[in-house]
């Protein structure tokens, strides 16, 4: 393998490493796996991927329309929704909008990569009367395949019939797909995944499996092989492993603060997550009119929807 096209992720990695700077996490790694995360990155640059054959053709024009192919599943799978994922976006979407600074629950242990924000919004979606608490998964390395953890949310949903569903929410959903040198078709690819995920985990696997097929067609055009760490198998982990749920952070560090300066990390974390989760909705509504009948009953839908006013 050429080391001049050695990805971006493990030149990060090395140099945090080098430098000391490795706390908390990257990427879903523990600080407790710094020693094995630096020797499967050698053995990564030294041996290449060792994952599936990709699908993806080497001729530039067929891997294109591999990538175009792959943006028309997302698209798919975007309006496939049932009852309870539809209402459930259309309540996460106005909470999160509705979250300030001044309302967040800062834990005092920083940097806590968004948890203030997940723990807050899950207080708010309890009071909304929902089943719901932050997921604490954590898995173990095996082959080549690193060991990490995840924070995000889920909610249980009870149905009528006695059966109970949990649909998961990750409200930073696109940053587990970021690769280095991504081809324009990728990039594309991933600003039309949802800003926030809310769905099932049979879904959420749709989602993935697109998601790493599209990376290896864009690494392919670079020479580049899929990393470990953007595997299926390393996905799929974060939200499959076994995890600890729960409703308030642990502690007593946490206070309610009106301080601007209190938790920068999170107040930024949020102001991305508002503005891109606006963009997002804007652009659904700019292309409603050139939608037929199954968007008008959407929209039909979202306006018997009651409003959910700021808590």
């Amino acid at each position: 393998m050429d080391c001049r096209v050695c990805s971006a992720d493990a030149d990060l990695l090395f140099r945090l490493i080098g430098e000391g700077k490795f706390v908390g996490k990257i990427g879903g790694f523990s600080l407790e796996s710094e020693h094995d995360l630096a020797v499967m990155v050698i053995d990564f640059l030294e041996n290449g991927s060792s994952g599936p054959d990709s699908r993806c053709s080497s001729d530039s024009e067929s891997a294109l329309a591999d990538l175009n192919h792959l943006a028309d599943k997302i698209s798919l799978y975007q309006y496939k929704k049932d009852h309870h994922e539809s209402k459930l976006t259309s309540i996460v979407h106005s909470l999160i909008l509705s979250l300030n600074k001044a309302e967040l629950h800062f834990i005092n242990s920083s940097p806590c990569n968004a948890s203030c924000i997940r723990f807050s919004l899950v207080k708010l979606l309890r009071l909304s009367g929902y089943d719901a608490a932050v997921c604490l998964s954590k898995w173990q390395s095996h082959g080549k395949i690193p060991g990490g953890d995840h924070e995000y949310i889920d909610v249980v949903i009870h149905r009528d019939t006695g059966v109970s569903e949990c649909l998961v929410i990750d409200i930073d959903f696109r940053s587990h797909f970021e690769i280095a040198r991504a081809v324009e078709s990728y990039d594309r690819i991933l600003n039309s995944l949802p800003v926030v995920y809310v769905g099932s985990l049979p879904k959420l696997k749709q989602y993935l499996q697109v998601m790493v097929e599209a990376a290896r067609c864009s690494l392919k055009e670079n020479s580049m092989p899929l990393p470990p760490w953007r595997s299926l198998a390393y996905l799929q982990a974060k939200w499959h492993s076994q995890y600890e749920r729960k409703m308030n952070p642990d502690g007593e560090g946490i206070h309610h603060s009106n301080s601007s300066t209190d938790h920068s990390q999170c107040i930024g974390h949020l102001r991305r997550f508002k503005s891109s989760l606006q963009s997002e909705i804007e652009a659904e509504r700019l292309l409603k009119p050139i939608n037929s009948d199954n968007n008008q009953k959407i929209v039909h839908e979202r306006r018997r929807r009651p409003t959910i006013r700021a808590l």
